[in-house]
């Protein structure tokens, strides 16, 4: 009994990290209608970028959570700006976008084979004081890192809503997400908040990729694990419900963590593949996500 709830709770604290970097992926689609394949690779650059801050400065991970979340926000800024924007503004009659997930895909591959080419294909890690560090809450063992980027999936999750629901910006996010359109004939510059939400998308990636360093390697191709794990849990959840991925993001980490109490990890991956095709089958709008006609 003591086994399975260890691992319960350890997926729990995983799922946690997944939710987050789920929020991200689904707000990009909620407001621009768009799948981000490129998500993953934003998150392997938040997780360099704070590996290498840590490295040349040595200022700790978490400390430097106040320099990598602005510069992938700033980063994800002008990639949204310079090099989507175009497109969207080419396709702007169009509801969905294909050209604009296409140019997604291009963007992924680029970015981590950007990656590859300056910091090669090893595998590096950050050594902290409290890497290993863990808590004992009577028979379960709790890992300190992993606890903590849960705490900051919680905080970013309340931050985030409380900025959607009473800030003017989140308003106007909120509005173009339901009806670009209408919102554009109410004064909202829709191409200005679409460079907003990319960019606050990629800006929690960026968050989660600072806590993650300091208990999960780094390399080019980390954002593709997280990226396909999100968006199974993205489809879970609903595309487009933040709700949704923070609760898809534990259900995908509980089944990952209890499953592998007896079975082997590809076994896991199929149950998780099998649970998204389910989903797709029967309830294509997911578990929070709201039947819409995009």
């Amino acid at each position: 009994m003591e086994l399975w709830l260890q691992a319960a709770v350890n997926g729990i604290l995983m799922g946690g990290v997944y939710g987050l970097i789920s929020v991200g992926l689904s707000l990009v689609f909620g407001v621009m209608k768009v799948i981000n394949f490129a998500h993953g690779s934003f998150l392997m650059v938040g997780m360099f970028a704070s590996y290498w801050l840590t490295v040349l400065t040595g200022l700790d991970p978490y400390l430097g959570l106040v320099v990598v979340v602005p510069f992938c926000f700033i980063f994800a800024y002008f990639i949204q700006d310079i090099v989507i924007k175009p497109i969207f503004k080419v396709e702007r009659g169009v509801r969905e976008p294909i050209a604009v997930v296409l140019l997604t895909v291009g963007l992924w591959l680029v970015l981590d084979n950007i990656a590859l080419l300056c910091f090669g294909a090893d595998y590096r890690t950050l050594k902290t004081p409290y890497s290993k560090l863990s808590f004992q809450l009577g028979d379960l063992l709790i890992n300190g890192p992993r606890l903590f980027a849960f705490a900051g999936m919680v905080l970013v999750s309340f931050s985030l809503y409380v900025f959607l629901k009473r800030t003017t910006i989140g308003k106007a996010i909120r509005a173009t997400g339901q009806d670009r359109d209408a919102a554009g004939l109410m004064g909202v510059n829709v191409y200005q908040i679409y460079n907003v939400a990319f960019a606050i998308g990629v800006g929690i990636t960026g968050l989660i990729g600072a806590l993650l360093t300091p208990f999960f390697y780094v390399f080019p191709s980390v954002g593709f694990s997280f990226g396909l794990r999100a968006f199974i849990v993205v489809v879970l959840g609903g595309l487009g419900s933040i709700p949704g991925a923070l609760i898809g993001g534990l259900v995908i980490g509980i089944i990952e963590s209890v499953g592998a109490q007896v079975m082997n990890a590809t076994w896991t991956a199929v149950i998780n593949y099998a649970i998204f095709l389910l989903v797709l089958f029967f309830k294509p709008e997911g578990l929070l996500g709201l039947k819409e006609d995009w």
